[in-house]
């Protein structure tokens, strides 16, 4: 029987699988760089806006290392290749390597893998299913983002540039994930050896946007910008990922002819005999599960924090001449400086919010895996084991919190030669602490109820996020802003700060979460 049989059912069975996922990840990527055209058209809408911006960002170091190379930026082609290609290859890279690990390594891990390769199925036909997948992906998502630059009116050869850009960026960190999937036996391991390989990647594109250009050729992400999009279009970078791409998907294939269905190349270490102390109590198993998500959003955070306070003062630069922007910077009140910086913190916060909610979902996607009733079993207290996930919880939810605040304070100081900011931003961006825990225990609460429930988390931080930003320009009634916790919170530095509206949020929070708990204890858990 031939290695390959099978591939073409497995590809139809995994397209229809994911029919909606992929349909959601394409859409996202079209409109995240669609959203940046049409923001930045309404931000710079002057040929005069397009040059201030370029004489101020372009000689930013800290904005070239996280953007990239400042090419063109005195046209809008050219500003939204600076702020979102290096986003979009993220972006690319992170559906590749969930789209590897859904349909290999978490297949083996589930034994379901055994049940395919039980009929007439190839050795090679799950892993070649999985790479043409991929590569369709990414496809869509290079013709999705292309056709929605071009729509925005940009030149074509620069939107496919971009588009291009994105999707060879996917196909190389979808053979990194391949390769990964083959050498470790669980789906976590795919996870985070793809994600360390986006984060080199970004980390070398950086070094090298801000020195010699040399480690820029190191990374995945560099090459995509190299294609040099709305500034004179290089498209031999292109092939180069491909390339390489291609050269990991043939590595993967070798490294499964010499390894065992369902285990990796690389040997399972054996765990200790015995638990360490981190390990004896559900405080020390939350923490385990969830310090790797913690990890990278407080690294997030922070670079997000670096990014605003590396504008520095010249804030006027940056907005341009868009009304829109100016009227959502007057609502802090403010001098525009100061005003900035108050809704860079509520922004901070907002994505913070992010964390809080996937955070507080943790338990219950522990209960939904199957993995509660053991514990409960043993003699492990219902509100033990879910107070444990909370306090890591609002732990973590006030560490991506602080790291915001600080890396905008650093980001401007760094910039400006001003340091004094440093601690009234970390501080404007702590103040919506309590706000931001509410989101983890409503969250809690939610699931404490039904656990199904907890999900509708994710709708309370959308909610949050619609009326912070644009209650007061859409002049929803007051009742309406009232009803998100952030709107409780003064707009520091701008703003005095107001104890008793804080202390009022930390009661809320602490009832709700009580509420979690009490309810949890009340209910059946689910089973897998």
């Amino acid at each position: 029987m031939s290695a390959a049989v099978g591939t073409g059912t497995l590809v139809r069975f995994f397209l229809r699988r994911d029919r909606w996922t992929l349909a959601a990840w394409v859409l996202g990527g079209a409109v995240l760089y669609w959203s940046q055209a049409v923001g930045l058209a309404q931000t710079y809408p002057t040929q005069a806006a397009l040059d201030r911006a370029a004489a101020s960002m372009g000689g930013n170091a800290a904005l070239v290392a996280m953007t990239g190379p400042a090419r063109a930026l005195d046209t809008l082609g050219g500003q939204v290749a600076w702020q979102v290609s290096a986003y979009g290859a993220i972006l690319a890279g992170l559906m590749s390597m969930f789209l590897v690990g859904r349909h290999t390594r978490a297949e083996e891990e589930t034994g379901r893998d055994e049940l395919v390769r039980s009929g007439v199925v190839g050795r090679h036909a799950p892993v070649l299913a999985t790479v043409v997948v991929v590569a369709l992906a990414n496809l869509l998502l290079a013709l999705g983002v292309a056709v929605s630059l071009v729509a925005s009116d940009l030149p074509g050869a620069g939107s496919w540039a971009l588009g291009v850009a994105a999707g060879v960026a996917g196909l190389v960190f979808g053979g990194v994930a391949l390769v990964a999937a083959q050498l470790t036996q669980g789906v976590r391991s795919v996870y985070g050896i793809t994600a360390s390989a986006l984060g080199v990647a970004y980390v070398l594109r950086a070094i090298g946007d801000v020195s010699s250009g040399i480690a820029s050729w190191l990374s995945p992400i560099g090459w995509g910008q190299a294609m040099r999009a709305y500034a004179g279009e290089v498209w031999w970078p292109a092939a180069l990922s491909v390339a390489v791409a291609g050269g990991l998907w043939l590595v993967a294939v070798r490294v499964l002819d010499h390894r065992d269905i369902g285990h990796g190349l690389w040997p399972a270490r054996p765990g200790p005999a015995r638990a360490g102390r981190g390990l004896r109590g559900s405080l020390g198993l939350a923490w385990r599960l969830q310090r790797g998500a913690l990890a990278g959003w407080a690294a997030g955070l922070l670079l997000m924090g670096l990014a605003y306070g590396s504008i520095g003062s010249d804030v006027r630069g940056a907005l341009g001449d868009s009304s829109e922007v100016t009227e959502m910077m007057a609502q802090a009140g403010g001098p525009l400086v100061d005003s900035f910086y108050a809704t860079a913190c509520l922004l901070l916060a907002l994505v913070a919010g992010g964390y809080a909610v996937q955070a507080g979902l943790r338990a219950s996607g522990e209960e939904g895996a199957g993995r509660v009733e053991s514990l409960l079993a043993a003699g492990l207290p219902r509100w033990r084991w879910l107070t444990g996930h909370v306090a890591v919880a609002l732990a973590g939810t006030g560490l991506v919190v602080v790291l915001g605040g600080l890396g905008a304070g650093v980001g401007y100081g760094a910039t400006t030669g001003d340091w004094t900011r440093v601690g009234p931003l970390t501080a404007a961006t702590v103040a919506y602490l309590p706000a931001v825990w509410a989101l983890v225990a409503v969250t809690v609460a939610l699931y404490g109820l039904v656990g199904r429930w907890a999900l509708l988390g994710w709708a309370g931080l959308a909610f949050c996020a619609a009326v912070m930003l644009f209650g007061p320009l859409l002049q929803l009634p007051a009742w309406v802003l009232d009803l998100s916790p952030f709107g409780h919170v003064p707009m520091l530095p701008v703003a005095a700060l107001s104890w008793p509206a804080l202390l009022e949020l930390l009661v809320a929070v602490a009832v709700l979460l009580a509420v979690g708990v009490v309810a949890f204890r009340r209910r059946d858990v689910r089973t897998a």
